[in-house]
């Protein structure tokens, strides 16, 4: 019994190793190791703007089922921005799109994205991720401008369309020659509703109640000036609402 024993333990001695003989024979005399993962020549290729090494380095990486998850988004983030550059639009949202399935806290993928939208058209769409971008970093300078540069957009174009030609108060109402002459003009009604809308705009957008009340103050001065002002010689009143829609659009840097 003592003797079997100690046959079957040889036996297994033998086995393991004849085993452990054939994984250093495969590697030139050291144990067979399984091949690593490496993203830097994806990276390299899209940072130098390769297309023809990116476009089979990355797919290596992100084709791969056993890419670990930061190096597989480290992959599609830079072929995202390399496909981009060169217009393949389509392309390069798709690959945002799944880096930020695998981490929804990419803000600089969200504006890349949003960016992407809007060379597409889709200003809804780029509206989302520009707010997106924000929410996860309010001060991400990028999304910032592309958030408010585009919000501006959509609301002039909204307000044009619902009420062309109308001003931002009801004409059946007016008594003042101004307001006349702006329900009669629809130049002027248009004027009176973008100045109207973009101070609306910037008092959502101030920093604090002070600033809110100086820049009211602003709009009720302006106001005054235009009822004052109008019919007398010299005075432009659309040269007035046009200045006064420039400064509003200049009040916050854009």
């Amino acid at each position: 019994m003592r003797f079997q024993k100690l046959l079957r333990l040889s036996g297994a001695v033998v086995l393991a190793t004849l085993s452990l003989g054939a994984a250093r024979a495969a590697t030139g005399g050291e144990p067979a190791v399984a091949a690593q993962i490496d993203v830097a020549a994806c990276l390299s290729a899209t940072a130098a703007d390769d297309m023809d090494k990116a476009t089979s380095a990355c797919a290596a990486i992100i084709d791969n089922e056993k890419t670990p998850k930061p190096d597989l988004i480290k992959a599609l983030v830079a072929r995202g921005a390399l496909l981009a550059r060169h217009d393949q639009i389509d392309r390069a949202i798709a690959d945002d799109s799944r880096a930020l399935l695998l981490d929804p806290t990419l803000a600089d993928v969200f504006n890349a994205r949003g960016e992407l939208w809007l060379k597409k058209g889709d200003k809804p769409k780029a509206v989302q991720d520009f707010g997106a971008a924000l929410r996860i970093d309010p001060n991400h300078e990028k999304a910032k401008a592309n958030h408010k540069a585009i919000a501006r957009d959509l609301e002039r174009i909204g307000a044009q369309m619902a009420v062309a030609g109308k001003p931002s108060f009801n004409c059946a109402g007016a008594r003042r020659p101004v307001e006349k002459a702006i329900c009669g003009n629809r130049e002027l009604a248009d004027l009176d509703r973008e100045v109207f809308a973009a101070n609306a705009r910037v008092l959502r957008e101030a920093r604090n109640e002070g600033e809110a009340r100086k820049i009211q103050r602003e709009q009720d001065d302006f106001v005054a000036r235009r009822n004052a002002g109008f019919g007398r010689p010299g005075y432009d009143l659309k040269k007035a609402m046009q200045d006064r829609l420039q400064r509003l659009n200049g009040v916050d840097g854009y």
